[in-house]
């Protein structure tokens, strides 16, 4: 989803790697928010990477738009049989979306831009739909020791940020999380309400 060349090409390299830590994910959370869903629901999937919680949307019965920056992410999400397509966090959301899964995305999108796509997923949200998002804990903005660019956020600043977007926070969680770098780091996964 970000436009971050050094980014995306780590994510370019690393996807068969990326793809396999994504299998071994706790699905908890994502348990969790399908569990809010009515039947059938059209859900975004910003940032959908392999494609792995998209694939775990559709065997539920839902219908998951999952949309990535990276090409070889999308690929891999369209070889799970997906309808994943390549887009920014500055594309177009054709909603309305009964509910929008943004999961450790919108980490890598400059402090600057996140007011405007968190308004961008509440305006493409129906009333009331739920979105899960996951961020890293922290401060500034810095790269990791893959190369990869991200803006941290304290509990307090990101669940303000979704406030004046218009969101409702019905629950926040702090967890630490280990992705692709390997190493463990404060994260806090949210759920709001549009």
């Amino acid at each position: 989803m970000t436009t971050d060349p050094d980014t995306l090409a780590v994510y370019a390299a690393r996807a068969a790697d990326y793809a396999a830590m994504a299998e071994g994910l706790d699905d908890h959370p994502l348990a969790a928010f399908l569990a809010l869903l009515p039947p059938g629901a059209r859900i975004l999937d910003l940032g959908c990477g392999p494609g792995v919680q998209a694939a775990q949307m559709a065997a539920a019965g839902h219908h998951p738009d999952p949309v990535d920056a990276a090409p070889e992410m999308v690929a891999l999400a369209q070889a799970r049989g997906l309808p994943a397509r390549r887009a920014d966090f500055d594309a177009p959301l054709p909603g309305p979306y009964d509910a929008a899964w943004a999961s450790f995305s919108l980490l890598h999108a400059a402090r600057a831009d996140l007011p405007r796509h968190l308004a961008a997923i509440h305006a493409a949200l129906k009333p009331g739909a739920p979105l899960h998002l996951g961020m890293k804990l922290g401060h500034g903005e810095g790269r990791d020791a893959l190369g990869r660019f991200y803006t941290y956020y304290t509990r307090e600043d990101l669940l303000d940020l979704l406030t004046v977007a218009g969101f409702t926070v019905t629950r926040a969680e702090e967890r630490i999380e280990t992705g692709l770098s390997g190493q463990p780091a404060p994260g806090l996964l949210v759920t709001a309400h549009a």
